[in-house]
């Protein structure tokens, strides 16, 4: 290995002022790798911090804070007055810090699970900055942060008077419980209700509880992926059931599942609608204590044409139903809080599966939603959404037309906040939604939703998060794209 000379050590290390770690943090890892691998030796003066932030253009602060973590995790010996002097021969102790980038480590054994994860494109791989037309997205600027912020500051306050008490905090839970019999015909006590960090921590916990290593289990095809990810991490053996116009269709012959998971309000992606009959049969297939139903309700709120169906759970009358929900949709996405509606017989074993897998949302977070739900903001701001998004999907849809009439074909959902656009020429979605990304227009093809062989070709497009205007430019980027 050869050593650094004198003066050059400010040109080995590039620091990245986009970069999510911070400059300090870059900085220590650069030099502490420098170390490690007997660039620079034991014994190595450093050069001072002034001058070191002057070569790289930085804070004296930052070199100065970066020396003072080397020094206390035992790789320089810094004193006043003194420039900083290496104390590890990092070339031939490994042990004393971090191991060289060149040495050899064996790869890593992972579970059938963790070795398919990159397998899908979920969660998707261009997650950072949003951007027209992603979906699955609510608008957050239409949020009253004010008001939230209000009810956060008064539950903070409370929190030293409240006593430690459940997981799951009783006033939130009578508060939905309320609201969902209200707006969803979900049948449920408040005692039915867990509060999680988010719709998957439901899904996580459901298959945790209740699917054995081989079990089957039913997804729609093409779906939701997180659902799948959650039940094949359990062992599951997961089938993709077709579509038609009604949402899941059930395929003849084959023997009921342990666990069938849909989404009949919306179905994701396509936002087509389950119809009662279709329901109440997939409800006659499921035996109580042998074949569970997962409804996944993500953005029922949302519904623009006509009056809500209600949730397939409020048609079970024998406990067979869990029933899913986000508030990531209806309020922010960063608010990270999900529940499910269990059935009866399985409360008491989801609340000891939930502390043990350590699935529990912020008691802090909890309160103050129940008081926003309390005070009626939460409706008041849903009834405003619902027809903003109303206005942004038919602005959506009519850009469509009048851009890219004889290149896509959008399927109008009655509710929901995205929408899919079918190619009518070719199936080579993937390769548009590259060239989308590449100018800007983030969308998502819906082949890459499909469990095996992808049957469906098209964009999945987000409206609820953007304003008219900015719809607009983006279907002027896409009509350029195509």
């Amino acid at each position: 290995m050869v050593p650094v000379l004198e003066g050059v050590i400010s040109a080995l290390i590039e620091l990245k002022r986009t970069d999510d770690e911070g400059l300090t943090a870059q900085l220590t890892s650069q030099l502490r790798n420098l170390i490690a691998t007997g660039r620079l030796g034991k014994g190595r003066a450093l050069p001072s911090s002034r001058r070191l932030a002057s070569d790289l253009g930085v804070s004296r602060n930052t070199v100065t804070y970066a020396f003072e973590q080397l020094a206390a995790e035992g790789y320089l010996e810094a004193s006043h007055g003194r420039r900083p002097m290496v104390t590890v021969d990092g070339g031939r102790n490994e042990e004393a810090g971090a191991v060289a980038p060149s040495v050899r480590s064996g790869k890593p054994r992972l579970s059938p699970w963790a070795s398919k994860l990159k397998q899908t494109d979920w969660p998707m791989s261009y997650q950072a900055p949003l951007k027209p037309l992603r979906p699955g997205h609510g608008d957050a600027r239409e949020f009253p942060h004010e008001v939230w912020a209000r009810c956060l500051r008064r539950s903070a306050v409370r929190a030293a008077k409240r006593e430690l008490g459940p997981v799951n905090r009783m006033r939130l839970r009578q508060a939905l419980a309320h609201y969902l019999a209200a707006s969803r015909g979900v049948r449920a006590t408040a005692d039915q209700i867990l509060i999680l960090p988010s719709a998957q921590a439901a899904l996580t916990l459901i298959a945790a509880a209740l699917i054995t290593s081989g079990d089957d289990v039913w997804v729609e095809d093409p779906g939701y992926p997180g659902a799948a990810a959650a039940f094949r991490a359990s062992g599951a053996r997961v089938m993709g059931m077709k579509l038609d116009e009604q949402g899941m269709q059930r395929m003849p012959g084959i023997a009921a599942p342990r666990l069938i998971f849909m989404t009949p309000s919306h179905q994701h992606p396509t936002g087509r609608l389950m119809s009662l009959a279709r329901r109440t049969e997939f409800l006659g297939m499921s035996r109580p204590g042998e074949t569970w139903i997962v409804e996944d309700d993500y953005d029922g709120e949302f519904h623009y044409d006509s009056r809500p169906v209600p949730a397939l759970q409020g048609l079970d009358a024998h406990g067979r139903v869990f029933y899913v929900g986000t508030f990531s949709k209806a309020m922010t996405s960063d608010i990270r809080l999900g529940y499910v509606v269990a059935p009866p017989g399985l409360v008491g074993t989801l609340e000891i599966a939930q502390r043990h897998i350590g699935l529990i949302a912020s008691s802090h977070i909890q309160e103050a939603l129940a008081e926003f739900i309390a005070d009626g903001h939460f409706l008041a701001h849903l009834r405003r959404m619902r027809r903003l998004y109303h206005a942004r999907r038919d602005h959506l849809v009519e850009g469509l037309e009048r851009h890219l009439g004889e290149v896509l074909s959008a399927e109008v959902p009655s509710g929901g906040i995205q929408l899919v656009a079918r190619l009518k020429r070719g199936r080579a979605d993937q390769a548009a939604v590259q060239r989308l990304v590449e100018a800007g227009v983030e969308t998502r093809a819906l082949s890459s939703l499909a469990l095996g062989r992808p049957r469906d070709h098209g964009l999945l497009l987000g409206f609820a998060a953007w304003r008219e205007n900015e719809i607009s430019a983006a279907v002027r980027t896409m009509a350029s794209c195509f």
